[in-house]
């Protein structure tokens, strides 16, 4: 699926695993409790997409634009979100344990009760805590 233009499509539950989604179009797309473990969706778009509750462990979602996407809950163990743009997006409640985020944009981001560990990146300058993200102790011994 790289490169595919699927904006707008119901992927409810879909399984994903493995997926290349690579510069695929996936604005306002329904990805809600979808398995994308270890999808590449790298360069993709995903504007506006609902991913509540999706299976993002140990996906590849390096300069993705995920303006204003819905990850409520989402799990995003160990991604890559380099230079990832999630402006404005919401991801309350969603793990962020391990996530690389270097470069990544949070302008207006909800992070709410999201969860992060000690192996978590954040972007230059950014303050977490002041956006509501909680600290699991961190697992050493992976």
């Amino acid at each position: 699926l790289s490169g595919a233009s699927i904006a707008g499509t119901i992927l409810t539950a879909a399984n994903l695993t493995g997926a290349n989604l690579t510069s695929a179009d996936l604005n306002w797309a329904r990805l809600v409790r979808a398995n994308l473990t270890d999808a590449d969706l790298s360069w993709a778009t995903l504007m506006g997409a609902n991913l509540g509750v999706a299976d993002l462990t140990d996906a590849d979602l390096t300069e993705a634009d995920l303006t204003a996407a819905s990850m409520i809950r989402a799990d995003l163990t160990d991604a890559d979100l380099t230079g990832a743009n999630l402006s404005w997006a919401g991801l309350p409640g969603a793990d962020l344990t391990g996530a690389d985020l270097t470069g990544t944009d949070l302008t207006g981001a909800d992070l709410t009760a999201a969860t992060a560990n000690g192996k978590t990146v954040w972007p230059d300058g950014f303050d977490p805590v002041a956006f509501g993200v909680s600290f699991d102790t961190p697992d050493w011994d992976d």
